[in-house]
């Protein structure tokens, strides 16, 4: 019987971004919900990390977006690609979702939604060319 090839050993390295760096902040409202979305950029101009700081602090929606945006961030440290983000947060569905403020967005199924979405079209493999 034939051995099985044991799959290479993946180890990621984290790139942590310089204490000081370049950002964008985009002021955003879905379904009447405002935040402010704040993307944290390497030298290169990519992405490094997100913030998402709600209008209602202390909300569920705003702890919520918390999390999310650490755990985002720490897979963009480890290498998760904007491109492979997009492809696991577009279009997930959940309050709230609706119209939005912005007009290269005009509706979304979520905040989730809507980040991803904003981050295809600034930082995506399209937006790159």
């Amino acid at each position: 019987m034939a051995k099985k090839k044991e799959p290479p050993e993946m180890v990621a390295t984290r790139q942590s971004l310089p204490s000081t760096r370049e950002s964008v902040t985009h002021k955003f409202s879905v379904a009447r919900h405002e935040g402010y979305l704040t993307i944290g950029l390497y030298p290169d101009g990519k992405p490094g990390e997100i913030f998402i700081k709600m209008s209602k602090e202390g909300s569920t929606i705003s702890g919520m977006c918390q999390a999310f945006c650490r755990a985002f961030s720490l897979a963009l440290q480890y290498g998760l690609t904007v491109e492979d983000a997009v492809v696991r947060f577009k279009g997930m569905r959940f309050e709230p979702m609706g119209p939005t403020s912005n007009p290269e967005i005009p509706e979304c199924s979520s905040i989730v939604d809507y980040v991803a979405r904003f981050l295809e079209l600034h930082y995506g493999m399209m937006a790159r060319r």
